[in-house]
């Protein structure tokens, strides 16, 4: 066996493994039952406090056919106490993954605030507005990829 189809075959266990131990919680925080609506939480914080948000990549989608459009991946490290402000995603779909800590989102769906913690993952789209507070004692951290409309641009939006 080559040291290329060894590599592939660990490439493919570890792809394999992860999807194995990380599928049961990947999702875990959602809005309770019975407390989902629209426009139930009232806007929050409008700018952000004690976050650092650095573009670690970002690609042009025009090839893909999405002319003006990007697709951006960005690391959050939240503070406690820190803010990631009020922000829609009518026009900017994302993905959150909580890479260590946890952070409270309050949104616009759900009447109650949820917690995400370390390993999970949300989605953010449609008719969703919302803000995020670290409420703990140890810096948070997130990468988020999402698609950014024409309009904006790739640094300077939450």
């Amino acid at each position: 066996m080559t040291l290329t189809s060894k590599l592939s075959k660990a490439a493919s266990a570890a792809i394999i493994l992860s999807g194995l131990f990380g599928a049961a919680s990947a999702f875990a925080g959602e809005c309770p039952a019975g407390k989902m609506g629209t426009d139930v939480t009232k806007p929050g914080p409008m700018t952000p406090a004690n976050v650092t948000d650095t573009v670690i990549s970002t690609i042009d989608l025009k090839a893909y056919g999405s002319a003006g459009h990007q697709l951006r991946m960005r690391r959050l490290v939240v503070q406690p106490g820190g803010i990631v402000p009020w922000h829609s995603h009518a026009e900017r779909p994302a993905n959150i993954l909580v890479v260590s800590g946890a952070i409270t989102e309050y949104r616009s769906t759900c009447a109650t605030p949820i917690t995400h913690a370390e390993g999970e993952v949300t989605a953010e789209s449609g008719n969703l507005a919302h803000w995020w507070k670290n409420n703990t004692n140890k810096p948070t951290v997130l990468i988020s990829a999402d698609v950014l409309p024409p309009s904006k641009s790739a640094d300077g939006m939450m």
